[in-house]
Formats: structure tokens, C-alpha cells, sequence
């Protein structure tokens, strides 16, 4: 096989991916409604608790909303991962997967193109945030919109193969919805998306500690530190770690001969 055939598959899945996207208008405005929300109201009520400046881990002072935004970045890439893995789910249950994933190229393969696609539409969704945020006097540095790419897609990709991993696991579209509920808002709150580490310490050090090892957390952080042009080796070792374990999970959990589908009949299985 040629690189052409790659090539051309990847962007088959990314302009598949794209078009499902364009054609599910709500899908776009729910992952930007729901951030706006919690930006524009809830962010009022935790500035009055939080107070109007936070200092760690950053040199300078900033508004609370500063701190939140690539949080809710955050939750634009998460939301997108589920439902990037939700429609995974659909094609398998409508058999279009089944024509996707008896292709001669490697499983391995089409499952990170199918990766990269929703990665790409929930870069353009954050930056679409961004946009918006600037009128909250959310205005970083405007290099930090520059610098803040890469780590948008290492952390698109973690959570992107998170999604792609729980799907492997779900035969039924309709047991998506509670296994999205189960997995997003506890990532979601448990984490410093919200709120810093040290303010989670003084109220439960052990909320903090499960915040600490929240993936999701790290994605946060290397978002956040990445936009005001500082880089967090933390953050970025564990979620390059998270995404090597969950691609790594899927990729086997996907494989017909060694996976979770051999052992449940997966669509090679099945056809």
C-alpha cells in the first residue's frame, strides 16, 4: 500500500468527520452554549467566593475568568471526545463501521484518523471560544493563541482516546448517554477546571489528591499554562502518557483477534 492511500483515507475520514459536523448544527452550538454558561453566570458567583484574583501558578494576577477559560476549553475538547466516540458508536450500530474497518489498511490506523478528525473540529471549537471569551476581557497574550495549539491537540488526542476506548466497550447506543454522565462530570468537577489545586487542598486534600491524578486536570493545565506562554512539563508528560495508554487501549480493545470485541464478535465477526 502507498502513501496516497493513506493519505487518502485520512482525509476521507477527516472530511466524513466534518461534514457530519456541519450538518449537526446544534452539536456546534451546544459545545459553545454550554462553556458561554458557565463564563458568563456561574463564573460571577465563583469570582464572589474565590475573590476577583487568583495568583498561583501564574506571575501575575488575573480575573477569575482568566483562570476558567481553558478550563471550559477544556470542556469543549472533552464533550467533543464523547461524542466524536458517540457517533463511533452509531456507525457501528448502523454498520457503516463494519465497511470502514474491513479496509486493507491497518485497524490501528483508521482508528487515529477517526482521532485526528475530532481533534481538528474540537480545535475549531475552542477557538471559536476564544473568540467569544475576548468580549469577558478574557485576553491573554495574543502569542498565547499561537503557542496554545499543540497543547490543544495533545490534550484533543487524550481525551479523544479516552472516548474512543469507552466505546469500544459500549454495544448500544442508548447505554451511551449514562456512560457519558458517568465519566464526564465527575472528570469534569474533580479537576482544576473550576478552581485552583490549592484552594481543592484547604477544603479536602483528598478531593485534591483525585484531582491530581485526574487526566483531565493535566489536559487543563497544559491548556491553561500553554496560553500565557508558559510551558508545564507535568502536564505534558501525563497526558502524552494517558494518550498512549488509552490509544493503546482502543487500538487492542478494537483488534478482532485480540481485543474486547473477539471475545463480544465485532464486525468482522458479524458480517
Amino acid at each position: 500500500m502507498t502513501a496516497s492511500l493513506y493519505w487518502r483515507c485520512l482525509r476521507a475520514v477527516i472530511i466524513r468527520e466534518g461534514l457530519r459536523f456541519v450538518h449537526q448544527r446544534e452539536r456546534f452550538f451546544a459545545a459553545l452554549v454550554r462553556p458561554l454558561v458557565w463564563l458568563a453566570i456561574f463564573a460571577v458567583g465563583f469570582r464572589a467566593v474565590l475573590g476577583l484574583s487568583i495568583i498561583p501558578p501564574y506571575e501575575t494576577y488575573i480575573l477569575y475568568e482568566d483562570y476558567v477559560t481553558p478550563g471550559l476549553v477544556g470542556m469543549i475538547q472533552l464533550f467533543n471526545g464523547m461524542q466524536s466516540s458517540l457517533s463511533m458508536v452509531y456507525d457501528r450500530e448502523m454498520g457503516s463501521m463494519k465497511t470502514l474497518l474491513v479496509s486493507p489498511l491497518p485497524r490501528w490506523y483508521l482508528l487515529v484518523c477517526k482521532l485526528l478528525a475530532g481533534v481538528l473540529v474540537s480545535i475549531a471549537q475552542a477557538y471559536v471560544f476564544f473568540a467569544i471569551a475576548w468580549f469577558w476581557e478574557v485576553q491573554p497574550p495574543p502569542l498565547g493563541y499561537l503557542a496554545v495549539l499543540p497543547a490543544l491537540v495533545l490534550s484533543g488526542l487524550m481525551l479523544g482516546a479516552l472516548g474512543l476506548l469507552l466505546s469500544s466497550f459500549i454495544r448500544q447506543l442508548e447505554n451511551f448517554a449514562g456512560v457519558m454522565n458517568f465519566v464526564i462530570f465527575p472528570m469534569f468537577f474533580a479537576s482544576s477546571a473550576l478552581y485552583p489545586l490549592w484552594r481543592i487542598r484547604e477544603g479536602s486534600p483528598t478531593l485534591a489528591w483525585i484531582a491530581g491524578i485526574n487526566p483531565f486536570t493535566q489536559a487543563v493545565e497544559l491548556i491553561r499554562f500553554a496560553l500565557y506562554l508558559q510551558f508545564n512539563a507535568t502536564a505534558f508528560l501525563a497526558v502524552a502518557a494517558c494518550l498512549v495508554l488509552f490509544l493503546g487501549g482502543a487500538i487492542l480493545a478494537y483488534d478482532p483477534g485480540r481485543g474486547f470485541w473477539a471475545r463480544r464478535g465485532g464486525p468482522a465477526e458479524q458480517g
